[in-house]
């Protein structure tokens, strides 16, 4: 599967789009989508005051994994 970024200059261009979108030929994806994930990680890393180390994650996992295997 190939994918590209088309901008679209004008409005004709989307109802051919949207023609092979209904025929299943090529799927519409919206910005929103990869937009509003990358805002949700910029929200939740402005509220943090820093940065985890990677031993302070390793800890986290392995307190997930041990309470998760050990019921």
């Amino acid at each position: 599967m190939d994918s590209m970024r088309i901008e679209i200059l004008n409005p004709k261009a989307k109802v051919l789009l949207k023609n092979l979108a209904d025929m299943d030929l090529i799927k519409i994806k919206g910005e929103n989508e990869s937009l509003s994930f990358m805002n949700l990680l910029m929200k939740l890393r402005s509220k943090s005051d820093s940065a985890l180390s990677l031993s302070e994650i390793s800890k986290e996992v392995e307190v997930v994994r041990k309470s998760r295997y050990d019921d």
